[in-house]
C-alpha cells in the first residue's frame, strides 16, 4: 500500500497530511477555510484516495498561506508516496462535467513542476474563498510533486460548479496517472529516471 505522513512547519502556516494511495476516497479536512476543505473532499472521493489534512495558518491575515501551503504538503505527500514511481502509468486526463461546468485536467507525474492555468474567475469569492487561490494551491501542489498540470474550463457560469468540477476532474487525473501498469518494473520514461 503506497502511503506517506508529511508535516510541514513555517512561520506562517503549520499543515500535516496524511495520503494513502490505494484509498476508498475517504476524506478527514480541517484548514479553517470551509469551502476549500469541500474542494479537497471532492478531489478525495473522486480520486478514490484517502487524506487527513490539518492544517492551521495565518488566517486573520487571509487564507492564501493555508491554502498554497496545503498544496505544497500534499504534493510532498503523494510524491513520498509513490517512491521510485516503478510501473506507473504516468499520465492521467480527465474532463468532468458537472451542470453548466465542464473542465479538462491533464496530469503528468515527469519531475518537472510546471502549471497552465490561465482563467480567470468572473465571481472573485464563494463564501469567503478566493477563486484566485484555485491557482495558487494548485501552483503549490505541482512544486510539491514535481508534475505537469494543464487545467482548462471549457464552459461554465456558475463559479462553485467550475471550481468543483475543477478538483473532481483533477482527482480523476491524478488516480489515472498514479494507477500501477500490471507487469511494469521500470520508470516510465525513455531516460530510464524521472
Amino acid at each position: 500500500m503506497r502511503k506517506s505522513h508529511v508535516h510541514r512547519k513555517t512561520r506562517e502556516t503549520e499543515v500535516f497530511v496524511e495520503v494513502i494511495i490505494e484509498g476508498r476516497g475517504r476524506a478527514e479536512v480541517d484548514t479553517g477555510v470551509g469551502f476549500f476543505d469541500h474542494m479537497l473532499e471532492n478531489f478525495s472521493r473522486h480520486g478514490l484516495f484517502d487524506l487527513k489534512v490539518k492544517a492551521r495558518g495565518d488566517l486573520h491575515v487571509d487564507p492564501h498561506h493555508t491554502v498554497e501551503d496545503t498544496g505544497i504538503t500534499l504534493g510532498i505527500a503523494f510524491k513520498n508516496a509513490l517512491g521510485d514511481l516503478k510501473g506507473i502509468k504516468r499520465a492521467g486526463f480527465f474532463a468532468f462535467p458537472m451542470d453548466d461546468a465542464l473542465t479538462m485536467v491533464a496530469c503528468d507525474i515527469s519531475g518537472r513542476a510546471y502549471l497552465h492555468f490561465e482563467y480567470e474567475f468572473k465571481t472573485p469569492v464563494i463564501g469567503s474563498f478566493d477563486t484566485e487561490l484555485v491557482r495558487e494551491f494548485f501552483s503549490g501542489f505541482v512544486r510539491g510533486l514535481e508534475c505537469t498540470v494543464h487545467v482548462d474550463v471549457i464552459r461554465g457560469y456558475n463559479t462553485h460548479h467550475i471550481v468543483e468540477s475543477i478538483f473532481k476532474s483533477f482527482g480523476k487525473a491524478l488516480k489515472e496517472a498514479m494507477e500501477i501498469v500490471p507487469g511494469i518494473e521500470e520508470v516510465p520514461s525513455t531516460k530510464g529516471v524521472i
